[in-house]
């Protein structure tokens, strides 16, 4: 009895459509999510190719936006996929997500909130609990990093002066910015966020670290206190 024909790589493909062809021929930008996706698993199952693993994916989690916050496992879960290749995936992830915020020795400059959205919008907008970041900055007003302060439930991020200006002092920071997401999607501030803003303000004068602006990020959207008024 002949045993059925496995797809085992893209090569199965033909040469035209494989995605890694696509790729040298007409670049980056012409890949759709799912071919990203199967250059990064390489091969598929005895069930399925590499691109229909990855429209599995995308499919169960409604696009890339949704295999953001998965742990290495629930990845891993998928048939031909496992702990290699997931890692592969999460990793390629993490890389372009700090790319918005490393860049060698170029150091983007903070003039308005909108520059730092552009920083931090596509990776806090898609995290699911409520994180609380610190964006360090220097006498010029340069990026020196962008810190992850407290991570808190599904609802509410706590922060404490204390955990936010050890920071700031271990870098040397001459100002700060300070960023929290609100998965809900809406960045409208709670009357808690506007009491923690103020007690901040209030340590930061003491230690003479400037607080520039509290933005809250929603889904595309954001919330700056300092252009509310509130700072």
């Amino acid at each position: 009895m002949t045993s059925p024909k496995y797809k085992l790589t893209l090569k199965e493909y033909p040469v035209e459509l494989q995605p890694r062809e696509r790729l040298c021929r007409l670049g980056v930008q012409a890949l759709t999510d799912g071919e990203l996706i199967a250059i990064l698993l390489t091969t598929g199952s005895r069930e399925a190719t590499a691109l229909d693993i990855a429209d599995q994916i995308l499919t169960r989690y409604q696009g890339l936006k949704g295999i953001v916050n998965l742990a290495v496992e629930e990845l891993a879960s998928f048939n031909g996929v496992g702990l290699g290749k997931a890692a592969r995936i999460l990793a390629a992830i993490e890389i372009g997500k700090r790319i918005n915020l490393q860049g060698g020795d170029f150091r983007p400059i903070i003039k308005s909130p909108e520059d730092v959205c552009n920083l931090v919008m596509e990776d806090m907008r898609f995290l699911d609990r409520e994180h609380f970041r610190a964006m360090l900055l220097n006498a010029k007003n340069q990026v020196l990093s962008c810190e992850t302060i407290s991570i808190g439930n599904l609802n509410s991020s706590l922060v404490h002066p204390r955990e936010l200006f050890k920071v700031a002092i271990k870098r040397s920071a001459q100002a700060l910015v300070l960023l929290h997401n609100h998965p809900s999607g809406d960045p409208i501030p709670s009357r808690e966020d506007i009491e923690v803003t103020k007690r901040l303000l209030d340590a930061g004068k003491l230690l003479g670290i400037e607080i520039l602006d509290h933005i809250i990020i929603g889904d595309k959207i954001y919330y700056s206190m300092k252009e509310k008024g509130i700072i």
